[in-house]
């Protein structure tokens, strides 16, 4: 990512039926996050793009990817903002636990482990958090090696 300060990094976990979206700064902070359908992933994405300086995107690479990057693809073109795919290995379950630790369990969800419940609402939003904070980790990597 580049090192301007600012700049934000897009990241959407694909699916079939909806998407992940999330925008995150440079420092990992979560400015933005967002479920949207896979039919309105087009406007969700050029509207992302004109309230966030966004300087790279990343889509995961599994289910639904091609469509998906197809679509993050020539969004971002127009503003000349690189995309980029990411191992998506694991992060479903990443993305659940970071769910339960931001929406801490209530009443009888208490008793389970997180890894055991369903949130009661979708969370690939959540999954798009954690494959930006892996290609922000990367990209530390390359920047240290």
């Amino acid at each position: 990512m580049s090192a301007e300060q600012g700049k934000v990094l897009l990241a959407v976990d694909p699916g079939t039926g909806k998407c992940g979206v999330a925008v995150v700064g440079a420092d990992g902070e979560v400015v933005a996050r967002t479920v949207v359908s896979t039919g309105e992933l087009w406007r969700s994405l050029r509207q992302l793009l004109e309230d966030h300086p966004i300087a790279v995107a990343v889509v995961g690479d599994r289910t639904g990817s091609e469509a998906v990057w197809r679509e993050a693809h020539n969004a971002c073109q127009a503003r000349g903002v690189p995309v980029h795919k990411i191992a998506e290995h694991g992060s479903t379950r990443e993305g659940l636990l970071r769910y339960w630790r931001e929406n801490p369990r209530r009443g009888w969800r208490r008793l389970f482990p997180p890894g055991w419940l369903q949130p009661p609402e979708p969370f690939d939003d959540y999954v798009a958090v954690v494959l930006a904070e892996r290609w922000l980790s990367r990209a530390a990597e390359e920047q240290t090696a």
